[in-house]
This record gives structure tokens, C-alpha cells and sequence, in this order.
């Protein structure tokens, strides 16, 4: 059969010597079905290639479905932004399903705000929601309302155990924090000094994702004893550059800082520059994802390594398993963990032209 031709669900009934009605229910899974003809359909829509594009021509469905993006605002962080960019690719991949996709977007570093736009998204009754939970106590309760009106909702980014998702997307963030700990061993060996993880503005005591990254970088050094480094946490809040510039600059002096644990995409640049700009002697860094400034200091040995941690394929493959069970009922993985790539100058240029970021 021509496969640029619509395929109608008789005509599968056709092919597959079934009833119309028996085709309706193996393809939404549900009611009761033989399993011969069950196996018969699901030949006949293996061999035709019976892919969701042409289903959705077919069901001609009246209903809208809703799916809420509950996540930190793109203009605050270059990550978050990055995070966001597949979205115009999901929405119109799947508008020929009637379905919405709405983003809601709360501020970065303010609980109070994450709660106020998930009441919010409440209030909107979608039919599934993907949210970024950073914040632990405020996302608990929206879970649980989600869990009473008995909304789907999956996670990117942060995991939150406590709560019921159908699906974690994203990376693993405690062995995230021990990979960082291992490059920043490897480049420190036989040193004497302190090797830090950087909170630059971050409400570290609330950020799930943040405090599983630095219990993963403090576990490793704890495992390899041998290593001669001493081991800190620098916390420097403020939205002041000049005041940060310094603190920054005090304690890598103060501390003898050999190696820099950054947990943010953005973060990475703003250390660099400062190092570079006041030419203090170098600092391993170990930072995240492939932002334009940070490909640049990357390139020139003012960063060392960036972990990829593909934000916009977080996203997009959230979106692409709501809208696969709300139209046709398909489970998804409970967890659908993205690899911790390790970027450093060397490799850069053939990652970002092999496309597969």
C-alpha cells in the first residue's frame, strides 16, 4: 500500500480480515480483543508503517487535549531558554491532534512564585502537565492536587522521589556531581589546594536538583580519599556584579582554589570571565551545557569541561510521551535518563556537527 496515501481504519480492517470496531480497539487499547486478531491488526499496522502523523488524520477527533509546561522563565536563564527551544518543533508536530501545549512560567530563584503559577496551571485544568520542580516543599503540594484531580504530570530535570510521575526525563544528577568531581581530580592531581562546588545566587536549601549535584561531588571525594584536595562550598548571593566579582576573587585567594564545581549553565561564564579578566592563575572549571559563551571559553582553556545535559530534548521528549498517552493510552519509561556527555575543546566542533545534540 502507498504510504503517502491516508490510512483509514477500515482499510486496516480490511487487511487484516477484522471488524472496524476491532481495529478501534487494539489501536486505543482497550476493550476486549482476541489475541489473534489482535496479532493479525498489529502485522498489518507494522507492514503499513502506521505511524502517529497518519493516525491522527484518521481519528478525526473533536477533543482538545491540553498539556501545561510549568517551568522557570526563559528570559532569566540561558538554560531554561535553551530548554524551551524545541517547543515550536512539539507544537506543530502535534497540532494535527488538536492539541495545546501552554507554558506557564514562574521566577527562577523564588519558591513563592513557583507556587503562585502552579495554582494557576491548576486552575487552567489541563489534561497533563511537564514541569522543571526545583523546589521541593511548594512542588510536593502541586503533585499532590495534580495525584487528587488525577492529572498526568511527568518531570524534566529534576527528579523528586517523594512524588508520582509518570516518567522522569532528564539526566541522573547525583552521579552528575561525580563526574564533575572525577574531571576536576583528574585535572588536579598532585595538587595541594581546595576544590569547590560555586552556588552563584541559588536557593540551594530548596533546589532539589542543586543539592543532589553537590551531595554526588562531595560522595566522590569522600570515596577517593587520596586525593590532597580539601573540599568547600562557596555561596555567593546577589544580584551586584561588581560585589560578586569580588567575593569571588577573596575566596579563590583566600582558599587556594584549584578546582571550580559550577551546577548552572550560566554560571561557567561568569567565572571564567572574572578569572580571565583579572588574570588569576588557572582554575579548573567544570561547568554545563553548550551556550555560546561557554563553547568560546571552552575553546580557549578558560573553561575545561562542560556536561551536556540537553535541555531541549528534555522538553521535547516530555511533550512526545503526554501527547502518546492522552491520545492513545502508550505507556512510557518511569525513567528516560539522557547520557552525561563530557564536552571539552577537543571535541566540540564534531558534537555540534554531528547534529545528534
Amino acid at each position: 500500500m502507498d504510504k503517502n496515501k491516508v490510512i483509514r481504519i477500515k482499510d486496516i480492517a480490511k487487511l487484516s480480515g477484522v471488524s472496524v470496531g476491532t481495529v478501534d480497539r487494539v489501536i486505543h487499547n482497550r476493550g476486549k480483543v482476541s489475541e489473534s486478531a489482535k496479532e493479525k491488526v498489529e502485522k498489518v499496522l507494522k507492514e503499513i508503517d502506521y505511524t502517529p502523523n497518519l493516525l491522527a488524520k484518521t481519528l478525526g477527533s473533536s477533543k482538545t487535549y491540553k498539556i501545561a509546561i510549568l517551568a522557570p522563565h526563559p528570559e532569566e536563564d540561558p538554560y531554561w531558554k535553551l530548554s524551551l527551544s524545541s517547543l515550536p518543533d512539539s507544537k506543530k508536530e502535534w497540532q494535527p491532534y488538536q492539541m495545546e501545549i501552554e507554558s506557564h512560567f514562574f521566577q527562577l530563584n523564588n519558591a513563592s512564585s513557583f507556587k503562585e503559577v502552579a495554582q494557576k496551571v491548576l486552575d487552567d485544568t489541563p489534561d497533563a502537565v511537564i514541569s522543571a520542580p526545583i523546589f521541593l516543599k511548594e512542588a510536593l503540594e502541586f503533585f499532590k492536587q495534580l495525584d487528587q484531580l488525577k492529572i498526568p504530570y511527568v518531570h524534566y530535570n529534576t527528579m523528586i522521589e517523594e512524588a508520582s510521575p509518570l516518567a522522569f526525563i532528564g539526566q541522573d544528577l547525583y552521579q552528575s556531581g561525580q563526574l564533575a568531581a572525577s574531571l576536576i581530580d583528574l585535572s588536579t592531581k598532585k595538587m595541594t589546594g581546595t576544590v569547590s562546588i560555586l552556588h552563584i545566587s541559588e536557593n540551594i536549601q530548596h533546589s532539589v536538583h542543586f543539592r543532589e549535584k553537590e551531595r554526588g561531588f562531595r560522595d566522590y571525594f569522600k570515596e577517593h580519599p587520596q586525593s590532597n584536595m580539601d573540599i568547600i562550598s562557596i555561596i555567593i548571593a546577589g544580584d551586584d556584579m561588581n560585589s560578586f566579582e569580588s567575593k569571588l576573587i577573596e575566596a579563590i585567594r583566600k582558599n587556594d582554589i584549584k578546582g571550580l564545581f559550577i551546577p548552572t549553565s550560566s554560571g561557567a561564564k561568569l567565572t571564567a570571565n572574572i578569572i580571565r579578566k583579572n588574570q588569576l592563575p588557572h582554575v579548573c572549571i567544570v561547568g554545563y551545557d553548550l551556550l555560546k559563551e561557554n563553547i568560546e571559553l571552552l575553546k580557549s582553556d578558560h573553561i575545561d569541561f562542560l556536561i551536556n545535559q540537553n535541555p531541549n530534548r528534555q522538553v521535547y521528549r516530555g511533550i512526545y510521551h503526554l501527547a502518546n498517552y492522552l491520545l492513545f493510552k502508550k505507556s512510557m519509561p518511569s525513567t528516560e535518563l539522557f547520557p552525561l556527555e563530557v564536552i571539552t575543546k577537543h571535541n566540540v566542533d564534531s558534537y555540534i556537527e554531528s547534529k545528534i545534540n
